[in-house]
């Protein structure tokens, strides 16, 4: 087996292994079930909230570390974070034991970047479509196996809400054992650049006939001092390259909005359930969740094939903008529907058009990047979007803020994606008009 094959599989294990949480599709319920005394009110404005602040305030310097540490000890940090998250669930009661687990549910999802960005230093650029294309095939396997298997123990009555915890403990532990077999890292981006030092020091021996051991060593020395600022300047470098082409910033800002609603759809939307249907016996959840990952996966394909074959960027935005609006009236037939199964239905179509227009919106980002800030800016627009997450979670939530209805929320985040494409739709239409008169002047003047 090829060694970029054989580091692929290794590293796509463990996203599948991480990705395996069955307890997640019914978390809601088995929070308000018979194992704490726990109100859906202090689930909604208490204990979530605090996962999306501890999100945002984890993911800038989580990333900083993950390059400075290179990749490996931050992905098995992430392991055992999903360790102590799932231990907690299991074996604490306390409103305020669920708030420290919340925390480390944001390190949960910050280190994540680590198993996104680990591949990249440790293969050939010329395999990077592959190897994304593995890795996002393990985490979509492993979450349709995840929401598949909950749903038939749950109707199957092998397990209930709180045993399946411990299939999503067990997954964790062995994801993080498995971690420990993935190579290390020489080089990464920022601040491990060897390659950048490997070529100041070929230059010098190319201006000097000879060069001793000591000079050599002083050399490479002082590379390493300067190490920190060469880092900085490189960072700046790229994130002023990005985001001074108004392509990217466009782009980035149609991500960055589109990621903070679905992670505040995708984080609530079991007590929406829960409120629609209280007594219900039997949720739905993990066949709702495997319905969706499979759509999801399906439509993130399409999106690539059309975006490479069909899809102009004037085009692009405009569909974007029409699908926004869409995701939007799915959002108001899930929480304005008092019957579950199409509240489920909402949700399904919801989550696949996000994963159509997220597909997109992040092809057309890379179109304009340079080839080595991928990272970089995929993580400031990441770090955006929980930044807009957390005004919205303040306002629409808390209690400083307007602190609305379950209902009352989600139809605030459908008029949210709703204004999105109309704003987006308009300024894609002036865009088109504006270039079709310039165009018409330009025919114009050769005609004369």
């Amino acid at each position: 087996m090829k060694e970029w094959l054989k580091i692929s599989c290794i590293l796509c294990l463990f996203g599948f292994l991480r990705e395996v949480r069955p307890s997640e599709s019914f978390i809601t319920e088995f929070l308000l079930g018979p194992w704490r005394n726990i109100t859906q009110d202090e689930v909604n404005r208490e204990i979530y909230p605090v996962g999306t602040y501890s999100y945002l305030a984890q993911l800038v310097v989580v990333f900083l570390i993950t390059d400075f540490l290179r990749y490996k000890p931050l992905i098995i940090a992430s392991g055992v974070t999903g360790i102590a998250v799932w231990s907690m669930l299991l074996w604490t009661s306390s409103l305020e034991a669920l708030k420290v687990l919340e925390f480390f549910y944001g390190t949960y999802m910050a280190t994540e970047v680590a198993y996104y960005t680990y591949i990249y230093a440790k293969v050939d650029k010329k395999y990077y479509p592959r190897v994304t294309s593995h890795t996002r095939a393990a985490m979509f396997l492993g979450k349709l196996v995840a929401g598949t298997s909950a749903q038939v123990l749950i109707i199957s009555r092998v397990m209930n809400y709180r045993d399946l915890n411990y299939i999503t403990f067990a997954t964790q532990i062995a994801a993080t054992l498995w971690a420990l077999f993935l190579p290390k890292v020489k080089n990464s981006l920022y601040f491990h650049r060897h390659e950048y030092l490997d070529g100041q020091f070929s230059i010098e021996s190319r201006n000097h006939d000879t060069i001793d051991a000591g000079d050599a060593k002083s050399q490479t020395q002082a590379n390493e001092h300067l190490m920190p600022l060469k880092a900085t300047t490189l960072l700046w470098s790229h994130f002023h390259n990005a985001y001074t082409n108004t392509k990217v910033l466009q782009w980035s800002l149609w991500y960055a909005m589109g990621l903070c609603g679905y992670l505040q759809v995708i984080s609530y939307i079991q007590v929406l359930w829960k409120d629609i249907k209280p007594d219900s016996l039997t949720a739905w959840n993990g066949a709702v969740d495997a319905t969706l990952t499979a759509l999801s996966a399906i439509f993130a394909l399409g999106a690539g094939y059309m975006h490479t074959g069909l899809l102009k960027p004037r085009i692009s935005l405009i569909v974007l903008a029409v699908l926004s609006s869409l995701k939007g009236g799915a959002i108001l037939l899930c929480c304005r529907s008092d019957n579950i199964f199409l509240s489920y239905v909402g949700f399904v179509v919801f989550g696949a058009l996000y994963a159509f227009t997220i597909t997109v919106a992040s092809a057309e980002v890379a179109r304009y990047l340079e080839e080595d800030s991928f990272g970089l800016v995929f993580g400031i627009n990441t770090l955006l979007a929980l930044i807009f997450q957390t005004i919205i979670t303040i306002v629409v939530i808390s209690d400083t803020g307007f602190a609305l209805t379950v209902k009352g929320q989600y139809t605030v985040y459908a008029f949210y994606f709703i204004i999105i494409g109309v704003i987006y739709f308009l300024c894609a239409l002036w865009n088109l008009l504006i270039v079709k008169s310039v165009r018409d002047n330009i025919n114009l003047s050769s005609s004369e």
